[in-house]
């Protein structure tokens, strides 16, 4: 059963960040998973993964600055930037000096960011595998939604403050598959965690990453490309954002791409299904550890036969 929002508040605690109170949740032991949640949403978007992958990890999810249960501040310049720097200041906080990484949507842009400053050799931690959901992971083939094309514009602060859950409800079931839709009791929660903290005031500045993404294509996307790290795609065919043709985009770029292919699923697997998605995560991690492909990369390399 789907938990609740304020009972996965209840189950997280907060670090320091800037000044920033950011909220996120642990549970598990054993090697450590890092979970990167999207737009507009919040790290409870884990919640149907969580019981089954905290069995076999420590898992640790955040809420972004601006996001979920994290602190919102109005005047305030989010960037992709500074969300990476984030998730290194909480790894630092949990004593976490190497990690495996699970993403999805704009979570994706922030990991790649974080693959980038492995490749430049200025990351502070060490990341043993980076496991992708749907996401603008190539900003030629990232197809927006008319709301936020309009949340980019001119207009994008009035229609933030218009922004309400029918809005919210409409945009969600546009992305999920045709048999793996929301229920009522998931979107009223996902719109208490996007509308807490007066969050409609601040949703046209954190939808700018997608101008980063083109801004900062050739960095981001080269972290796919020259990644040495272990990288696994999981997709859901029918997002008609970030589907079938952005997996079709990887497989161009990056020889031998791992990818799973979900059809009938949309834009957020981890909430249509859950099992495909745990079981995808399961294989890839503890696969890599069982044939000692993740061996600790101090030079961040990797064989790339484990692609």
């Amino acid at each position: 059963m789907a938990m609740e929002a304020e009972r996965w508040k209840s189950s997280g605690t907060v670090f320091q960040f800037r000044g920033h109170r950011v909220f996120y949740c642990a549970a598990g032991e054993g090697p450590v998973l890092l979970c990167i949640h999207g737009f507009p949403v919040s790290s409870w978007d884990w919640h149907r993964v969580w019981p089954e992958l905290s069995r076999h990890f420590r898992v640790v999810a955040p809420d972004l600055l601006g996001y979920g249960f994290s602190a919102k501040p109005l005047d305030h310049r989010y960037s992709t930037f500074e969300q990476a720097d984030l998730i290194e200041a909480l790894l630092r906080h949990l004593g976490v000096s190497r990690c495996h990484v699970l993403a999805h949507d704009y979570g994706d842009t922030v990991a790649q960011e974080l693959l980038a400053r492995v490749w430049s050799g200025t990351s502070s931690a060490v990341f043993d595998s980076v496991c992708l959901l749907n996401g603008g992971l190539f900003p030629e083939t990232h197809r927006a939604l008319p709301v936020q094309r309009l949340l980019l514009s001119p207009l994008g602060p009035l229609i933030g403050r218009l922004f309400n859950r029918s809005a919210l409800a409409r945009s969600m079931r546009s992305l999920f598959g045709a048999r793996s839709q929301p229920d009522a009791a998931d979107l009223d929660a996902q719109w208490q965690l996007v509308a807490s903290g007066d969050g409609r005031r601040i949703i046209h500045k954190l939808i700018r990453y997608i101008v980063e993404r083109r801004e900062n294509r050739e960095r981001w996307v080269n972290a796919l490309i020259d990644s040495k790290i272990p990288l696994r795609l999981v997709v859901g065919a029918d997002d008609p954002v970030s589907g079938r043709h952005m997996a079709q985009r990887c497989r161009e770029l990056i020889a031998d791409a791992d990818i799973i292919v979900l059809d009938g699923i949309g834009h957020w697997p981890q909430l249509e299904a859950p099992a495909a998605v745990t079981d995808a995560v399961l294989e890839f991690i503890l696969g890599h550890m069982a044939t000692g492909a993740v061996r600790g990369h101090e030079k961040n390399g990797r064989n790339s036969s484990a692609r």
